[in-house]
């Protein structure tokens, strides 16, 4: 699986053509925080929830979830995959990280 570091995700975040972000922990972590214009799929979701919230298969997403121990977003980016997704990566780095960098975050 093709993963993208903070400094790299956020360039495209700043660029002109910005991923998708999809955050891959349960519904009430994401109400908490999470990355600005982010959806929330969990992993046993992603079948239901993926054709309507990522209507584009080309596009470029980035799948996180809470830090580099976490497996979610692994689990959502393979099924992603599967599903014929073609430009998934993971953000290994996850919420951990980007708190970390000190980044603004947005709540629901």
């Amino acid at each position: 699986m093709k993963t993208i570091d903070r400094e790299a995700l956020t360039a495209r975040l700043d660029g002109p053509e910005r991923p998708t972000l999809v955050e891959a922990l349960p519904e009430k972590y994401f109400r908490q925080w999470h990355l600005p214009n982010a959806v929330n799929i969990n992993h046993d979701e992603v079948k239901q929830r993926a054709p309507e919230l990522l209507p584009d298969k080309n596009a470029e997403i980035v799948v996180y979830c809470a830090s580099e121990t976490c497996q979610n977003s692994h689990m959502v980016a393979n099924q992603l995959t599967a599903m014929g997704y073609t430009n998934v990566a993971v953000y290994q780095g996850g919420k951990a990280d980007w708190e970390a960098a000190q980044l603004p975050a947005a709540t629901t």
